[in-house]
């Protein structure tokens, strides 16, 4: 039996990183947009995005940065568009409220595709590369919850579970059980955030995580993305195991699976391509994604 295609999804900016090691964090939309083509043509069929302050430099919940960034993705090609639900940490030091990243469920152009963590979790990457500080509380509350996934379905966009501890997949359970969402659908995947405070990095906890979300979800794909030098590994792990996501990108790590830095997103791509084949994984085209997402 042929092995399912891989979708390798690309994070290249995120809400706060920044240039370090030699790696160059692509902030402005034109930047993202040139980063997107490079990373195309390593192997991704997904962009996840995040917007950037001109002047700050910092995550911003702007929708009209958003929504450029989209156009001029699209008009350099078709990559499958993701927004984030986080931002970031905006100039003002303060994460953005309800209505700020409600307001990302209405662009003009929309995306392909979105996003939303059922819980919320501390952010802690200790001995990484990353800016988080150990009390970077990422909050989504049940009524944040219950108003942001009833405004995907309704949208009828794919979305994205980001899984950052099991407790997450009994949140899930319990909104689907409310009738919030349709707990059979496949129009819904399982990303299991790996070295992000929550679910440490390593083989023990995948493998649990992996299995309480397929006995909960058995419909559901599943993906998996870690922090810092534990990405490549819990990838590898991923693609092994069967999944059907990936995810690279400064936004989460910046070291190549030698642990050098990477100078640009594409090369983390393109070495993720490399292993996804090697374990006899075909990486999925643009066309590939839009299949396995059920996108017309």
């Amino acid at each position: 039996m042929a092995k399912k295609k891989l979708v390798i999804l690309v994070a290249p900016t995120g809400g706060n990183a920044m240039d370090r090691e030699g790696a160059h964090v692509p902030l402005t939309p034109e930047e993202i947009a040139e980063e997107g083509v490079r990373c195309l043509e390593a192997g991704a069929s997904v962009l996840h995005i995040h917007a950037r302050d001109p002047v700050s430099k910092q995550g911003s919940a702007d929708p009209a940065i958003y929504s450029d960034i989209i156009r001029r993705v699209r008009a350099k090609c078709d990559m499958l568009i993701q927004t984030t639900t986080g931002i970031g940490i905006t100039g003002s030091g303060l994460r953005p409220g309800t209505d700020e990243r409600m307001g990302l469920l209405s662009l003009d152009p929309k995306q392909d595709l979105a996003t939303i963590p059922p819980g919320s979790w501390d952010i802690w990457r200790p001995g990484g590369s990353s800016a988080y500080k150990p009390d970077a509380t990422y909050q989504n509350t049940p009524a944040f919850l219950r108003k942001n996934i009833a405004a995907i379905v309704k949208k009828g966009l794919p979305w994205e579970m980001e899984i950052a501890d099991t407790g997450f997949l009994n949140n899930a359970m319990r909104l689907a059980d409310e009738g919030l969402f349709d707990k059979k659908s496949t129009n819904f995947w399982l990303d299991y955030c790996m070295g992000f405070g929550a679910m440490p990095p390593t083989a023990r906890h995948l493998v649990f995580a992996q299995s309480e979300g397929e006995r909960l979800f058995p419909q559901a794909k599943w993906a998996v993305l870690a922090t810092d030098r534990e990405q490549f590994p819990m990838n590898a792990l991923g693609v092994v195991m069967g999944c059907d996501i990936v995810r690279v990108g400064f936004e989460d790590n910046i070291y190549l699976p030698d642990g050098k830095p990477a100078r640009h997103n594409h090369e983390l791509v393109a070495a993720m391509a490399r292993i996804a084949r090697d374990f006899g994984r075909e990486v999925a085209s643009v066309a590939d994604a839009r299949e396995i997402f059920g996108i017309a």
